[in-house]
């Protein structure tokens, strides 16, 4: 890793969008690195866009804002289109595919589609597209530790929610699986 890796995460508000942001920024944590998680919210929550800030460090962060992002995970279109400029020349951009049918050229950026809403289908919960991209982004990436991010997993679903935790589980592994697969361009 980079002294500092700067990533937005976007999408609708229901997406699973912060929740992705959180378990970075927690998983930096956990692993004694510094983490900025700064989220933005449209004027709906669920429907309405939403987008987070991480930024993953080294060094202590001075400030939580960023022009460039290193990482892009977009979950639908107008989040790709919003953000696709502000990508560092040699960033990693991720994308739904199921939503994004045509993500267009990203010069300079290694672009991944990762069909999450059709693989949390298959899986039988839509609600773990997010996992499916988590999973793809940390096999692209090698940020953090298995075993880190199941115990992040664990602490944001607690006890109330801890039967999702197999599919849970399931989705981020399915998503490792596809990027291990080279399901990724170059543009």
């Amino acid at each position: 890793m980079n002294d500092s890796v700067n990533i937005k995460v976007a999408g609708f508000g229901g997406q699973g969008v912060m929740m992705f942001g959180q378990m970075l920024a927690y998983a930096a944590t956990e692993e004694e690195l510094f983490a900025l998680w700064v989220p933005s919210y449209g004027p709906e929550t669920r429907g309405g866009t939403a987008n987070c800030s991480v930024i993953v460090a080294k060094k202590p962060i001075n400030s939580p804002v960023f022009q460039k992002a290193d990482r892009l995970v977009a979950f639908n279109l107008p989040s790709l289109e919003k953000f696709r400029n502000n990508v560092e020349k040699g960033g990693i951009v991720l994308y739904n595919a199921s939503l994004i049918k045509d993500p267009g050229v990203i010069p300079g950026a290694t672009v991944l589609a990762v069909p999450a809403n059709d693989i949390a289908i298959e899986l039988g919960n839509i609600q773990v597209a997010n996992m499916v991209m988590l999973g793809a982004f940390l096999e692209v990436t090698g940020m953090f530790l298995d075993a880190t991010i199941d115990h992040i997993l664990q602490k944001l679903l607690g006890e109330r929610k801890a039967h999702l935790m197999p599919i849970n589980r399931s989705a981020i592994a399915a998503g490792r699986e596809l990027a291990k697969n080279g399901a990724s361009s170059h543009a």
